[in-house]
C-alpha cells in the first residue's frame, strides 16, 4: 500500500513516501466484482525478471475504467484490515498494509509514466479525471478511524520495544504520516479534509498541463540562416530537424524547452532573437490566456493554507518539513541565507566582467537576463580559454551511458546487458538487465534519453517497481528521463558538459534504487526524505571528471582521441566558473517557494509576491528564477516538493562534505569507501535515520564549509 512513484526534475528530482493513492469519493466500493479485473492493466506483471510492465498491452481509453476497478481492489483490502477482529499486530496490520493494493500500485507506474512520458492524445483528460479519485481514496485510508486505531494500538504497544529497527521506524513513520493527514481529525474536520485534497489535485493537474501546454504552443522560428550565427552546428543541426518535424522543413525551430531554450542562449549572436526565445520560455505559465496558471497558484497557496490550519500547524511549511531532515523551515532559511550573499557577490564580479569585454568589443548595452550566458561563454573564453564548444565533441551521450555503467561497477559491482525481450513504451526507450559479479539479479534499468512531443521537459528518474523482501526477493524495475536532442541517422548525440552533470546526477537516483536492500517497499531506495534523497544523486556526479571516465570515455565523436589533458585541466581550473549564476537562479526559487509557503496572507498573487520577495532578497537584475513561479512545476504539479525546494542545497551540503572523504582516500573508486556509502546510504533506504546514515559514512556531523568551498566562496 505504500508507494513510491518517484519523479526528478532537472537540477537534481525527488521522491516522498506516500500512501498509494487510491481511491474514489464517487466510485461504488460496494460492487463484490470489479469490472476490468481481467485488464492487463491489473493484472500480476509477467514475462522475464520477475515481471514486467506490460506497455504492449496498454490502452489509453481503458485507464480510467481500470482505476476504478483498481480502487475498488484497494479499498476492499484496506477494509478488511481495519475490520478484522484479531488484535492489531505488526503482521495482520503493519505487514498486511505493505501487501495491500497491488493491483493499483501496477496501474499507477503504467499511467504516470505515459502522464510524464507520453502525455499526448487523450491522456491529459485523462489525468483530470483521475487524480481526484486518487486523492478521494488516499483520504479514505489516511481517515479510516478502524485502521487507524489499529496503527496507533501498535505505536504505542510493548511490542515496539521487540521490534528490529525497520520495523519501528516504519510503524512510527506510519502512525506520524496519518496523523499528518488528518486521522485525528473529527468527522466535519475530515470532510473539509478530503475537499480541500481533492480540489488541489485537480489543480496541481492542471497546473501541469498548461505548462505543457506552453512548452508545445511557443516555438520561435527562423527562416534567415544569418541568424544563426555562432551557433555550433549540432545546435543548428537540432533546430532544423524541429523544424521539419514540425512541418516546416528549410526552417529552424527554438522550442520553448530548456534543452532548446538554453544552447541558443548560449550561443546565438542575434540579440533580440535572444530576447525573444527567453521571454518565451520564462513566461511559460504567466502569459494571460487559457494556459495561465496565477489563479490556479493562488488557489493552491490558499487550500494548503487552509489544510495546514486544520490539521494545526501555523503554516504548509511547517506541515511539509514536519518528516524532513530539516523538520522546520527556520533551519532552512538559516542554510540558504548563509549562502545567499555570497553568491549574489559573486554575481555582481561575473556581470562586471561580462560588461567589461562587451565595452571592450564596442557593445553598447547593459546586460540583461537574455545576455549572461552569452557573455558568460566570452568570458570562459577570456579568463581561462576554455570554450565548451571544443569540449563537446568529446561529450558522447552513448559513450557517457557507458561511463556511467563502468562507475557503478567499479563502485558497486554492478555489470549490465542489453535486453530486448521486454516490451517499451515508446520506440526510444531502451532497457539494460543489472546483475551482480556473480550473475544474480539486481534489476532492470531503462533508458528513455530523447526530447519529443508530450514528454515534460527537465529530467528525472522513475521507480516502475521498488525492492523489497517480504515474502519473497523482488527486484526494482527503474528508468532515467532525459530531453536531449535526438540525432539523425548514424548521427553521434553530442550533449554539453552541464548536460552530462544531469545524467550522472539522475544516474545516482537510479542507482540508489538499485542498490536498495530492505524488507519493506516503503521503505525502499529513494524513499528516503525529501531533503536527503538529492545526496546520493548529487554525490554521483563527482564521477564524471574523474580520470578514469575521462580518459577512457571522453573520446572524439569523429577521431576516438580522448579529450587532451591540457582541455581537462581547464575544464578543473574553471570548475566553480559561473557559479554565481547558479547558485542565485536555484536560491531565489528555493527562497521564493519557502516564503510563500511560510506566508500566511490570503489571496496571494503570484507574480506581485515574486517580485516583491525578489526585490526583498536583493535579487541581480540580470538573472531571473530557475523556475518562475507560474511554472514552478515542482512545487505546483503535487505537493512533493511544495516547501522542499530548498533540498537540493541542503543535499548538496552531505554530498560536498561526503565527497572528501574519497578525495582523502586518494580515489573516487577506493573499494573500503565505496563500501560503507553502499552500506551507510545507498542500500538502506529509509531503514534508519538518514543523519544515522550520513554519520556513519562520513564518521561526524556535516561541515557545511565544504558546501561554500565546493562552490567557490568564501568560507568566512
Amino acid at each position: 500500500m505504500l508507494k513510491c512513484i518517484l519523479i526528478f526534475a532537472t537540477l537534481m528530482i525527488p521522491p516522498v513516501i506516500t500512501l498509494s493513492p487510491a481511491a474514489n469519493a464517487q466510485s461504488d466500493t460496494s460492487k463484490d466484482e470489479p469490472e476490468m479485473s481481467d485488464s492487463a492493466l491489473l493484472k500480476p506483471w509477467t514475462g522475464p525478471y520477475g515481471g514486467v510492465p506490460p506497455w504492449n498491452l496498454v490502452r489509453p481509453e481503458e485507464f480510467v475504467e481500470a482505476f476504478d476497478a483498481a480502487i475498488v481492489l484497494a479499498a476492499k483490502d484496506i477494509e478488511a484490515i481495519a475490520n478484522q477482529d484479531a488484535e492489531p499486530t505488526f503482521d495482520n496490520t503493519i505487514l498486511a498494509l505493505e501487501k495491500s493494493s497491488q493491483e493499483l500500485d501496477r496501474l499507477e507506474s503504467i499511467f504516470y509514466v505515459h502522464a510524464s512520458n507520453l502525455n499526448l492524445g487523450p491522456i491529459p483528460d485523462i489525468e483530470r479525471v483521475v487524480a481526484p479519485k486518487l486523492s478521494a481514496h488516499a483520504d479514505s485510508i489516511f481517515q479510516n478511524q478502524k485502521l487507524f486505531q489499529r496503527i496507533e494500538t501498535i505505536y504505542n504497544s510493548d511490542a515496539m520495544k521487540s521490534f528490529d529497527t525497520a520495523q519501528k521506524r516504519l510503524v512510527d513513520d506510519l502512525y506520524k504520516t496519518f496523523v499528518r493527514r488528518g486521522a485525528n481529525l473529527n468527522a466535519t474536520e475530515k470532510a473539509k479534509m478530503s475537499q480541500i485534497n481533492s480540489r488541489l489535485a485537480r489543480l496541481f493537474t492542471d497546473f501541469s498541463q498548461n505548462v505543457l501546454e506552453d512548452e508545445k504552443g511557443f516555438v520561435t522560428w527562423i527562416e534567415n540562416k544569418d541568424d544563426l550565427q555562432g551557433l555550433p552546428e549540432s545546435v543548428i543541426s537540432a533546430m532544423a530537424r524541429a523544424a521539419t518535424e514540425r512541418g516546416k522543413e528549410g526552417q529552424w525551430a527554438i522550442t520553448n524547452t530548456r534543452s532548446s531554450m538554453d544552447p541558443f542562449l548560449t550561443y546565438a549572436d542575434n540579440r533580440g532573437l535572444r530576447e525573444k526565445v527567453w521571454r518565451n520560455y520564462y513566461s511559460r505559465g504567466d502569459n494571460g490566456d487559457e494556459h495561465d496558471n496565477n489563479a490556479i497558484i493562488t488557489e493552491i497557496l490558499s487550500l494548503r493554507l487552509q489544510r495546514a490550519k486544520l490539521l494545526g500547524y501555523p503554516t504548509h511549511a511547517h506541515w511539509r518539513l514536519e518528516d524532513t531532515m530539516a523538520k522546520k523551515p527556520e533551519p532552512t532559511m538559516d542554510l540558504m541565507l548563509k549562502v545567499w550573499p555570497k553568491a549574489v557577490a559573486r554575481v555582481h564580479e561575473e556581470v562586471a566582467d561580462m560588461q567589461r569585454i562587451a565595452d571592450a568589443e564596442g557593445v553598447k548595452i547593459t546586460i540583461e537576463p537574455w545576455d549572461y550566458r552569452y557573455h558568460a561563454e566570452k568570458v570562459r573564453k577570456d579568463k581561462y580559454d576554455l570554450d565548451f564548444n571544443e569540449v563537446k565533441p568529446y561529450m558522447q551521450l552513448e559513450k557517457l551511458r557507458e561511463a556511467m555503467m563502468w562507475a557503478s561497477g567499479e563502485l558497486f559491482g554492478f555489470q549490465y546487458r542489453q535486453v530486448n525481450d521486454v516490451p517499451v513504451f515508446h520506440p526510444d526507450v531502451r532497457v539494460w538487465e543489472v546483475t551482480r559479479q556473480d550473475g544474480s539479479l539486481v534489476g532492470l534499468w531503462y533508458f528513455d534519453p530523447y526530447a519529443r512531443e508530450g514528454k515534460r521537459s527537465g529530467a528525472w528518474m522513475t521507480a516502475y517497481r521498488v525492492q523489497q523482501n517480504m515474502d519473497e526477493p523482488i527486484t526494482p524495475i527503474v528508468s532515467n528521463n532525459s530531453n536531449f536532442i535526438k540525432g539523425g541517422e548514424n548521427e553521434v548525440v553530442l550533449i554539453s558538459w552541464d548536460d552530462a552533470v544531469t545524467l550522472f546526477h539522475e544516474f545516482g537516483h537510479a542507482l540508489h534504487g538499485l542498490n536498495s536492500d530492505v524488507k519493506y517497499k516503503s521503505q525502499a531506495g529513494t524513499s528516503v526524505a525529501r531533503d536527503y534523497v538529492e545526496f546520493p544523486s548529487q554525490l554521483m556526479e563527482h564521477w564524471l571528471d574523474t580520470p578514469e571516465v575521462l580518459s577512457k570515455y571522453a573520446v572524439h565523436y569523429k577521431t576516438g582521441e580522448p579529450m587532451p589533458q591540457k582541455l581537462i585541466d581547464k575544464i578543473k581550473k574553471a570548475a566553480t566558473f559561473n557559479e554565481g549564476f547558479a547558485t542565485v537562479e536555484y536560491l531565489a526559487s528555493a527562497l521564493v517557494d519557502m516564503k510563500l509557503h511560510t506566508s500566511t496572507a490570503p489571496n496571494i498573487d503570484p507574480d506581485k509576491f515574486e517580485r516583491e520577495t525578489l526585490a526583498e532578497i536583493g535579487m541581480p537584475p540580470q538573472i531571473p528564477m530557475r523556475h518562475r513561479t507560474p511554472h514552478f512545476a515542482h512545487i505546483f504539479s503535487s505537493d512533493s516538493y511544495s516547501a522542499g525546494y530548498y533540498s537540493y542545497l541542503w543535499a548538496d551540503a552531505l554530498t560536498a562534505d561526503a565527497a572528501d572523504v574519497f578525495v582523502d582516500a586518494g580515489s573516487f573508486y577506493d573499494k573500503e569507501v565505496a563500501k560503507r556509502l553502499h552500506d551507510s546510504v545507498m542500500s538502506v533506504g529509509n531503514t534508519i535515520d538518514p543523519a544515522d546514515g550520513f554519520r556513519e559514512f562520513r564518521g561526524r556531523d556535516v561541515d557545511t564549509k565544504a558546501l561554500l568551498r565546493k562552490r567557490g566562496f568564501p568560507v568566512d
